[in-house]
């Protein structure tokens, strides 16, 4: 880079980081600094910025996007990405980049803190002592010596759970639908339901990513199930757990207590039933302190700061969110996004944990470096079924985690379509999924073309239905009543089929998602072989 000072990038930071990360950035850059909360100020030092490193407070929208002509990188230094509109970002065509590996150590270890403050009644019996009282015989605590402890999510910061507890010598079990038992026994940790977990657990602690299937997976059907000296924990995301139910449950005494980092709303309101569980006895608190310690904090703060000269030097940054950066050609880029969009259908049609994953591109693209394309199927695959934020770095660590094998695989022909991407892979219990997707007409619309063999053509959106059922008459009827009683409207519907009375793979495209209750009543109405839900997350 040139090392005349009115020729170099400038580097806006919007927050206070650490001495270590401006080091990190280099001589390279012109680094200025800006209270990113004054909006009017944030606009104006926007204007020359070629990057902006932010911490939580700055909200990097549209409003602001477009106060920034020459802006090629927004750096979240942290995990979350609640602040940026990566929507606009992308739009906008700048890419946006977090530090998706800064805080899984300590929120593990804040993890472990909650279980022993819940299990030695620590902070009770500070309060008491601080009062002046001394009362040994009233917080008598319990030993994680061979205890139970249930991990509801084996991704990074379960396995590092995992083996902190291990050390304790309690027995870890776990479930995760994604992780194959050969990972889980690496771990140490023995693979159950969720049901088996909840009834045999004397600690519970979630590790999952918050999605429409996720939020409110542990809720009153699950108390009720466990034992009354059961203690639960969320260190992860707030709504995982229905905080109304968990209310109810610690109330009744179905559940001797719960350890809370993360709320629905933060923080919480005053009439909230969140400020309820503030109030409660057998409940430990934290104000979401998951990522902040000073190591988490520097490694956050280091991590963008290198993804920021990588950016802005052109090559390719592991960490990018949105878009994959680096040296791609355009020829390649549009099907960044539509491959990432493949792999998130191919997890949620996944009926067990997968073994090996082959991207096999066909067509013209193959003229191209379309390596890209492997990194945008592992980050689509694992996005929806991991807690942590998935990115072009650690994607592939997360396959190599779960024993995922994955091939890219490459030839010239393509019948159908000038392009066909297929993602295929082969699941634990022995069975295969294929799902493939095109890009179509000028405007390069992403189209699912295909889901094992069956021949569609749909265009990808936010909300879909699959079916698979034995083909008969009257059955679109069925759904397509139950779906209007329940006001879900079809915007659009694929059927296919390969003769009379064969199976039925019915794709709908709907404008709003569905309830777990309809799901389940539409799918024993038409007896269907296969019915999932689809959310299609942005990228």
């Amino acid at each position: 880079m040139p090392n005349n000072t009115a020729t170099k990038p400038v580097v806006l930071l919007a927050e206070v980081l650490s001495p270590a990360t401006i080091e990190a950035l280099g001589p390279d850059f012109d680094v200025r600094e800006v209270d990113g909360t004054d909006r009017e100020a944030l606009f104006a030092a926007l204007a020359d910025a070629d990057a902006v490193l932010v911490r939580s407070a700055t909200r990097i929208d549209a409003e602001a996007l477009s106060h920034a002509p020459k802006l090629k990188v927004v750096a979240r230094a942290g995990v979350g990405l609640d602040n940026v509109d990566i929507k606009a970002a992308t739009a906008a065509g700048v890419m946006v980049v977090n530090a998706p590996t800064s805080n899984i150590v300590s929120a593990a270890e804040l993890t472990v803190g909650h279980i022993l403050s819940l299990a030695r009644r620590i902070p009770a019996a500070h309060a008491s002592l601080s009062s002046g009282a001394w009362k040994r015989s009233s917080f008598t605590g319990a030993e994680l010596f061979e205890k139970t402890v249930g991990i509801i999510g084996l991704g990074r910061i379960g396995a590092l759970v995992a083996a902190r507890l291990n050390a304790f010598d309690m027995r870890v079990i776990a479930y995760d639908p994604y992780v194959t038992s050969a990972r889980a026994q690496q771990l140490g940790v023995q693979l159950v339901t969720l049901d088996e977990l909840v009834a045999e657990s004397d600690f519970i602690t979630i590790h999952m990513p918050k999605t429409p299937e996720t939020t409110g997976m542990i809720a009153a059907e699950q108390f009720a199930a466990m034992k009354p000296t059961a203690f639960v924990v969320n260190v992860a995301r707030g709504g995982l757990i229905d905080e109304a139910d968990l209310h109810e449950a610690l109330v009744a005494g179905e559940i001797a207590g719960a350890g809370l980092d993360v709320f629905t709303s933060e923080p919480p309101a005053e009439d909230s039933t969140a400020r309820a569980l503030l109030g409660l006895p057998n409940v430990v608190v934290t104000p979401h302190l998951g990522a902040s310690t000073d190591e988490a904090q520097e490694k956050a703060g280091v991590s963008v700061a290198r993804s920021v000269r990588l950016a802005l030097g052109g090559d390719l940054v592991p960490d990018a969110v949105n878009v994959a950066g680096g040296v791609i050609d355009p020829y390649v880029r549009p099907g960044i996004p539509l491959v990432e969009k493949l792999g998130q259908i191919f997890s949620a049609l996944a009926q067990a944990p997968l073994t090996s994953l082959d991207v096999e591109v066909h067509g013209e693209l193959n003229n191209y470096d379309v390596s890209v394309l492997r990194l945008a199927a592992l980050k689509g695959v694992f996005t929806n079924i991991v807690s942590e934020t998935v990115s072009y770095v650690n994607a592939p660590l997360l396959a190599e985690q779960r024993g995922v094998t994955v091939r890219l695989l490459q030839d010239e022909i393509s019948e159908e379509y000038r392009n066909v991407i297929t993602l295929r892979g082969a699941l634990s219990d022995g069975s295969q999924l294929a799902v493939s997707g095109t890009l179509t007409g000028p405007k390069q619309i992403e189209k699912l073309v295909s889901i094992n063999e069956h021949a569609i053509e749909l265009p990808i959106e936010k909300h879909h239905v699959v079916m698979l059922y034995t083909d008969r008459p009257g059955i679109v009827a069925v759904y397509g009543q139950k779906f209007g009683d329940a006001g879900i409207n079809i915007a659009g519907m694929q059927i296919a089929r390969e003769a009379a009375g064969a199976q039925a793979l019915s794709v709908l495209t709907l404008d709003s998602p569905v309830s777990e209750e309809l799901l389940e009543d539409v799918s024993a109405a038409i007896d269907a072989d296969l019915f999932r839900q689809i959310e299609i997350a942005d990228v």
